[in-house]
């Protein structure tokens, strides 16, 4: 890599440790703060934005979690996000059409391509470390939960990634507390409502409608020349033998993802891009990702229901878990089609906004960073005075944030639970009639 691409690289780090995960306004200045939130649901865990929780209600205790977690910082899946871009390139240098930086960008895909040999959608050392690291905060920020002999439930889809992530999770949790009573599995029997796929709801996301309204909308960002002038040293073989926008694409997902692998270290491809770059390339990601999850009228503003059976899951096995007289812990290990429509259903933080306004997003405070970063989690912590105490409340964290609800704000972030349950099953019952 060049000298000024690492240094950029460092300068980006600094910035990081200092500015922390405080967001800002909106997410143009956000990603200028920070810009590997350009990254979407590809952003490393960020992790809670501060230590100190709001107090518990008087004389309530914590006594039970329910969690729902996305797994850990990964390796890209499919061999061909590395291949095609390196061929793209490699064919070009053989013609002598790349600039001394399209050469070393060449190079440094050819590493990280390496790098990821076999080790396609795998867990990386950045994944495993969010996972402990929120385990333990779980465990320092609860401990009247995590008892001698409390049950800990945890469950996995069959994806090897969502499996060790729920391994290291426990790993943690038992490194800390030894005598917790640990049951975990992972079986295509829960995929039901750990992964569901709604099929008739898959097949209305990108309708015919949709995906003329998204492509006129991206078309306003499709501004590839400065890149392409940056790489290649001919315009016209640019025109005539590269297909810009893919490359594009292909280019900002490595980008995107070097920071959940170890050679985060010592490569970047962020010294390619602008920061007006930056942003387009966000702006049309995020708006993929709200038409195919979120509540976007498009499409029917229909999609976050994909996840009404896992919702109605966690509704009723906390009900069956408050009749229990000792402390306990349900975890559930999934991916970001699940966890981002989950947070929209319920949502959290206003994200179930619903609006076929593509542009508007952030300035309403949908981003895709802010919802669904790798390790993304909801954790629903249960509070009661004792085991007889009928008024019990719940609040709500989000990647370990306490979040809001719409229900009665008078208490917030503690909601009483009869008036989640009644809200949530109302508005699951009623689309179901429907």
């Amino acid at each position: 890599m060049h000298v000024n691409g690492l240094l950029k690289w460092i300068a980006v780090y600094v910035l990081v440790l200092l500015t922390g995960t405080a967001y800002a306004q909106h997410p143009k200045d956000d990603i200028k703060q920070n810009i590997r939130r350009s990254a979407n649901s590809l952003m490393a865990y960020p992790g809670p934005q501060k230590k100190q929780l709001t107090s518990a209600p008087e004389g309530k205790q914590p006594f039970y979690i329910s969690h729902y977690g996305r797994y850990g910082s990964h390796h890209l899946l499919q061999k061909k996000y590395f291949d095609d871009p390196y061929q793209v390139l490699d064919v070009a240098d053989k013609a002598g059409k790349l600039t001394d930086k399209g050469r070393d960008v060449k190079l440094r895909i050819g590493k990280i391509r390496d790098d990821a040999y076999e080790q396609l959608g795998e867990l990386t050392p950045t994944g495993v470390w969010q996972q402990q690291m929120i385990a333990q905060r779980m465990v320092e920020r609860f401990p009247e939960v995590f008892l001698d002999g409390t049950d800990v439930d945890a469950r996995s889809t069959t994806v090897t990634r969502s499996i060790l992530s729920m391994e290291q999770f426990l790993l943690q949790l038992t490194r800390m507390k030894p005598r917790l009573n640990v049951y975990h599995n992972a079986t295509h029997r829960d995929m039901a409502f750990l992964n569901q796929q709604d099929r008739q709801l898959m097949n209305i996301r990108m309708d015919a409608m949709t995906q003329k309204r998204y492509s006129e909308f991206t078309k306003h960002y499709d501004k590839f020349n400065r890149l392409m002038r940056t790489l290649f040293n001919d315009m016209l073989y640019v025109k005539q033998h590269v297909d810009a926008k893919k490359l594009n694409d292909d280019l900002f997902l490595l980008a995107s993802n070097m920071q959940n692998t170890e050679l985060r270290k010592n490569i970047t491809f962020y010294d390619i891009f602008t920061d007006q770059d930056l942003y387009y390339n966000w702006i049309k990601d995020n708006a993929w990702w709200y038409i195919n999850y979120g509540g976007c009228t498009l499409n029917g503003g229909t999609q976050p229901y994909s996840q009404r059976y896992l919702l109605r899951k966690i509704i009723n096995d906390a009900d069956s878990c408050l009749k229990l007289k000792n402390p306990c812990v349900q975890l559930r290990f999934g991916s970001d089609n699940v966890i981002l429509p989950l947070a929209c259903l319920m949502d959290i933080n206003h994200w179930g906004l619903a609006t076929n306004r593509l542009g508007s997003l952030g300035e309403n405070g949908w981003s895709c960073y802010r919802i669904v970063p790798m390790a993304a989690n909801i954790q629903l912590i249960f509070y009661r005075s004792n085991p007889d105490d009928q008024d019990v409340w719940v609040k709500v964290l989000y990647n370990e944030n306490e979040a809001t609800l719409p229900l009665s704000d008078e208490h917030a972030p503690y909601y009483r639970w009869a008036d989640f349950r009644s809200y949530y099953l109302k508005k699951l019952d009623d689309y179901e009639k429907h």
